[in-house]
């Protein structure tokens, strides 16, 4: 069983860390970690620590992994703590693993949201048997230039301070991945943003429903073949979602990836998947193709796939619980979360 974390209220302390790249610690860059703890306090109301190692920059996280795991472990066993923020994502996660003490996130269980790298994190706790929240970090999503948006902003509301059921979520009305420098001096500047299209069915019909897992597909390939990655039974009749980082990797290394999971015998196992919206919509139209491939290649062509989902790295996003349960419905082109994310 799959354990959901206790939702927050106004007033609860909740942690940010830095499980990968330290950049929430370099001088330059550290206005812009204070301006995402400021959203969490004036638009959350929440409290704020930062863990200890998690702000000494880019050199120190890079060389000190077991650093970033003793804070990982002590904001789980902080009983004051109600909930740990990642302060962004990165490529170095995967060191972590020979520090983690399992039990300690077992019998600790709480709220850890984050995305992109943080699925090593994700699936950590899922290796604990406690449910996490893929979804905006500190130095993205709160700390948006001018002011978060109102779509994130309800996502975290509906998601993690109400134990009822999210429900329907929609598609944004617009997106935005443009690039604007992480200058001070470029604070007040506000993205560009670019109109929506909403959900895109790519195959399949009908409903299908189950509980999430995914992640990063980049970051998912770290973690195969080690000690955290899911169990083929944890598979069974699940909704997977994939997303791709700021890297857009090329069409084909996604129709590789995607071979494996079908060698592995995940594809058919599970009652549907989920594609995020592509960074600035590069090769939106090739991973589709590849998807396509891959699925007719694995005789399944009746299996569900929604694509152009608002989570991952384009802004704003939803949040994704980890193994509570959704649902696809083709025939209307929609997506919901059937579920209720926290306790």
């Amino acid at each position: 069983m799959i354990l959901r974390p206790n939702c927050l209220k106004k007033g609860d302390k909740v942690a940010t860390i830095s499980l990968s790249w330290g950049g929430a610690g370099d001088s330059e860059l550290r206005w812009r970690y204070d301006q995402g703890v400021a959203r969490l306090q004036n638009v959350f109301g929440l409290e704020v620590v930062a863990m200890p190692n998690s702000l000494k920059g880019t050199d120190f996280a890079y060389q000190n992994p077991e650093a970033r795991a003793a804070d990982l472990m002590t904001a789980f066993k902080d009983q004051s703590i109600k909930a740990i923020f990642s302060n962004i994502g990165g490529d170095d996660s995967i060191r972590l693993l020979p520090y983690i003490d399992i039990d300690v996130i077992r019998n600790n269980p709480k709220i850890f949201m984050g995305f992109s790298d943080s699925t090593i994190t994700h699936l950590i706790c899922l290796k604990a048997g406690i449910s996490s929240f893929y979804g905006p970090a500190i130095l993205t999503d709160f700390a948006e230039n001018v002011s978060m948006h109102s779509y994130t902003i309800d996502s975290i509301k509906k998601t993690l301070f109400s134990s009822g059921e999210i429900g329907d979520v929609l598609p944004t009305p617009e997106w935005t991945s443009e690039f604007v420098a992480w200058e001070e001096s470029n604070r007040n500047r506000k993205r560009k943003m670019n109109p929506n299209t909403g959900y895109e069915v790519i195959q399949g019909k009908g409903i299908a429903r189950g509980p999430l897992i995914g992640g990063c597909i980049e970051v998912l390939e770290f973690a195969k073949g080690t000690i955290i990655w899911p169990d083929l039974s944890m598979f069974e009749n699940s909704i997977l979602f994939f997303e791709t980082s700021e890297e857009t990797p090329e069409p084909s290394m996604v129709r590789y990836w995607l071979r494996n999971y079908g060698a592995q015998g995940i594809l058919e196992k599970v009652n549907g998947i989920i594609f995020a919206k592509p960074l600035d919509e590069t090769y939106y139209e090739e991973y589709k193709k590849e998807i396509l491939t891959v699925l007719t290649e694995y005789q399944l062509t009746d299996l569900p796939v929604l694509y152009n989902m608002n989570f991952g790295h384009t802004e704003p996003k939803f949040i994704l619980p980890y193994r509570r349960m959704a649902e696809i419905n083709c025939d209307k082109k929609t997506f919901a979360i059937i579920d209720h994310g926290v306790e």
